[in-house]
């Protein structure tokens, strides 16, 4: 009896461990690491505040929509916008559009990642763009939405420094592009150890 009481304690301590590790793995952080010509960023995802944009930005990461886009309009002080065009300013085929959930109190503040969009607040596909600055006036107000925050750099914002400095003027239909292109190489998911023990991307 006593042997039996024992195993069956071992047991639910195993289960009480699995149940543990199964918490905690859900609690971890969502990462995306962009690696681009100029160095890697690393963006933590807002997955509880902005689920459908996180979901969607995912989606895109996952199908390798992003690898060989590029940096297409970049504005210093203010913000740099990715996620839409190849290097020859091709516009990429997108999914539809996600809904606005610029609502859920996150702010477009320095180093934060929220989706870009035309005047439609509901017209978000796979473009998005890194603040460079506190840029409050993208924030929703009582006059209507904003744009949605769903993500913040954790590292590499001199990565996305170094973008903004690049010389632009170049191309006429794309004024605010870098004239050199700046790519996304491949974006992909990781950990918060993948992002520790990474000695390619530049400290923020």
């Amino acid at each position: 009896m006593v042997k039996l009481a024992g195993i069956a304690m071992k047991r639910m301590q195993s289960f009480i461990l699995l149940g543990c590790l199964l918490l905690a793995s859900l609690a971890q952080a969502q990462m995306v690491r962009l690696e681009t010509d100029l160095g890697n960023i690393d963006i933590e995802l807002y997955s509880e505040q902005a689920p459908l944009s996180s979901e969607n930005f995912l989606a895109y990461v996952d199908s390798h929509f992003y690898d060989g886009t590029i940096f297409h309009r970049v504005i210093p002080n203010f913000m740099a916008q990715a996620g839409g065009m190849t290097y020859d300013f091709t516009q990429k085929e997108t999914r539809d559009p996600v809904p606005n959930e610029s609502s859920n109190g996150l702010r477009n503040t320095y180093a934060s990642v929220a989706m870009a969009r035309f005047s439609d607040p509901h017209s978000a596909t796979s473009q998005f763009y890194i603040n460079l600055n506190n840029n409050a006036h993208l924030d929703p107000t009582k006059n209507g939405p904003g744009y949605t925050v769903f993500g913040t750099v954790t590292q590499g914002m001199d990565v996305v420094a170094d973008i903004a400095a690049q010389p632009q003027g170049m191309y006429r239909a794309h004024p605010n592009a870098p004239n050199m292109a700046i790519r996304i190489l491949k974006a992909y998911r990781i950990t918060e150890a993948t992002e520790s023990d990474s000695s390619t991307s530049k400290d923020q």
